[in-house]
């Protein structure tokens, strides 16, 4: 809005001074207006929501569950580093469905295509154009819900938000979206370990009622093959066979069942994290969480450090054989501050029944009129074997995007060898591709 200012005529003087010119004399004695125009505003701009993540490693996936394919570019991975399609389809394929009888019968084989950001092998620091077809889309199964939510799904909150939504698949709220996801965590968990000699690993802990006893499964030398020896993916080959069957009943009702993913992260880089609110802890709870069907999310002690006193809580340090400080214990799951302290860091994640089951189920149609729907097309009975590589794709990106901020910012100049280490270490089998 505009306004002006008006001065009174200036009174120091009790004459004018005859030396002045005239219009210096009534400059000094006019009133002085002073117009202060309109503010205009600047058209606020948007960027995509809701497809990126990451600031320094950056990951943004496209594609739907029943379109043409789905993928992802990845912008800021550093260059020189060996790559290849092989490379992906490892956890593309602990990923894919139709792998085993309790998981969706939907086949695809998730083949993987590196379209950008390679050249000769290896990574060129440009973006990481990864594609993946769809190949075995059944658009008819959907025709019901076109007019009808189901419940617990993303249907009903898609219209509430964009006023329209792609039918066929539950479109980007599918899991097929992770596809992506875990394509870009396979490339973050390549530099973690030649970096640093970072392992991230996840395995299923509970499948509804069959809870996996704590301490059955030890952190520090739990496998890969111990975890991928099993439909299930667990560890541990006793409760590995009651999971399966809990599965498998449920499977044949029609019905769905949830469970909890745990995941460790072995030999992380000590000083990961910032302050506040960029909590090492804190990226990765939005990490996980932003994944279909998670409900839940635990670190270190969790809920259950509620019933410890600090006394029976706090983690105690000493020197170990090698001059390293470590902590005794470690409730605080590797992270203390909200910043890497070298220990396993490890979480827990929790994944609801899946949405889309076989069963008549009381919703409303578009129209709000109420009906019974049984909802069609082909899903998991349980998510989490599936979710297993998920999961270990955002801890790694978030550890990579860490890892990069921790290099930028603290490791720019010499560190200080009394209170930090190097980020890195020499990796023997690993040399970066000279081009």
């Amino acid at each position: 809005m505009a306004s002006s200012i008006t001065s009174k005529p200036f009174l120091g003087a009790t004459k004018p001074n005859s030396s002045l010119s005239s219009d210096l004399q009534r400059l000094s004695f006019a009133s002085l207006h002073i117009s202060i125009k309109p503010r205009t505003l600047k058209k606020l701009q948007i960027e995509a929501a809701g497809s990126t993540f990451g600031n320094y490693f950056r990951v943004t996936t496209f594609g739907e569950s029943h379109g043409g394919g789905v993928g992802c570019i990845v912008d800021g991975c550093p260059p020189r580093i060996p790559l290849s399609e092989a490379d992906l389809q490892v956890d593309l394929d602990r990923r894919r469905p139709g792998q085993s009888r309790i998981t969706t019968p939907r086949k695809e084989t998730d083949t993987c295509r590196l379209y950008s950001g390679v050249s000769e092998g290896v990574t060129t620091g440009t973006p990481i154009h990864v594609f993946v077809p769809n190949t075995d889309q059944r658009g008819h199964d959907y025709k019901e819900m076109s007019i009808a939510y189901r419940p617990s799904h993303a249907d009903a909150t898609y219209d509430m938000k964009y006023g329209v939504r792609a039918v066929q698949g539950g479109g980007r709220s599918s899991a097929r979206e992770t596809i992506g996801r875990v394509a870009s965590g396979a490339i973050a968990k390549k530099i973690l370990k030649h970096f640093s000699g970072t392992e991230v690993l996840a395995y299923v802990s509970q499948v509804h009622q069959v809870v996996l006893p704590d301490g059955s499964v030890y952190h520090d030398t739990v496998t890969l093959d111990q975890i991928e020896s099993n439909i299930v993916r667990c560890p541990h080959p006793e409760y590995a066979e009651k999971m399966i069957a809990a599965i498998d009943a449920v499977r044949t009702r029609g019905d769905s069942i949830g469970g909890v993913v745990t995941c460790i992260v072995r030999n992380a880089p000590r000083g990961l994290g910032s302050p506040v609110f960029d909590k090492l802890e804190a990226e990765l709870a939005k990490a996980v969480m932003s994944l279909p069907a998670t409900k839940g999310f635990e670190f270190g002690s969790g809920f259950a450090g509620t019933f410890l006193t600090g006394s029976e809580h706090n983690d105690e340090f000493f020197t170990d054989e090698h001059g390293t400080i470590r902590t005794r214990t470690n409730r605080s799951g590797g992270i203390q501050g909200g910043i890497s302290n070298g220990e396993i860091i490890n979480m827990r994640v929790a994944f609801k029944p899946t949405a889309t089951i076989s069963k008549k189920q009381h919703t409303v149609t578009r129209e709000k009129k109420e009906i019974e729907l049984l909802a069609r097309g082909r899903h998991d009975p349980c998510v989490v074997p599936r979710a297993v590589p998920m999961v270990e794709a955002m801890v790694a990106m978030v550890l990579v995007d860490q890892l990069m901020a921790q290099h930028g910012q603290c490791n720019l100049f010499p560190i200080n060898p009394e209170l930090q280490e190097p980020l890195s270490f020499s990796f023997p089998n690993f040399e970066p591709a000279n081009i």
